[in-house]
């Protein structure tokens, strides 16, 4: 693969996955863990770990794919547990960017805090508060429309 990694986890979340960005110890694991069983619990209609630590992005067809790295596929990090091996997706195309530990997050964001710029293609962009629970968050974006 000739793109570089970035730091990040991401999880496909229905027909398109969600990249997981912050800084270390923000709760990027954490979160791909609780989309994967908001999934079980039926919160949401399908989820399966793409990456975790360490992820491929690269645009395709004005599209963003991301990838895991080879040597940590299906591998997630679990918080007291170690390493743990889940199902995975080898690829998948990006669908929104969720940022963790973010100080910009806004209660009533501007629209032009909502997207950022992956290789020339724009993605929306959630920011998530440090201290800030993202998984209701997450799941009234994925159950809600914006106004415009």
């Amino acid at each position: 693969m000739s793109a570089p990694t970035i730091h990040a986890s991401a999880v496909l979340v229905g027909a398109r996955a969600m990249l997981i960005q912050g800084p270390s110890g923000s709760g990027k694991s954490r979160l791909a863990m609780a989309l994967l069983r908001a999934a079980e619990q039926g919160l949401l209609p399908f989820a399966r770990l793409v990456a975790d630590d360490r992820a491929y992005v690269e645009a395709a067809h004005g599209r963003l794919l991301v990838r895991p790295t080879p040597g940590l596929a299906g591998l997630i990090e679990v918080r007291g547990l170690g390493i743990r091996r889940v199902a995975y997706e080898p690829i998948a195309v990006l669908g929104i960017l969720v940022e963790l530990g973010q100080v910009d997050a806004e209660r009533l964001p501007a629209s032009a805090g909502r997207e950022a710029e992956f290789g020339g293609i724009r993605l929306p962009r959630l920011a998530v508060a440090p201290g800030q629970d993202p998984l209701p968050l997450i799941l009234a974006h994925l159950k809600t429309h914006t106004q415009t």
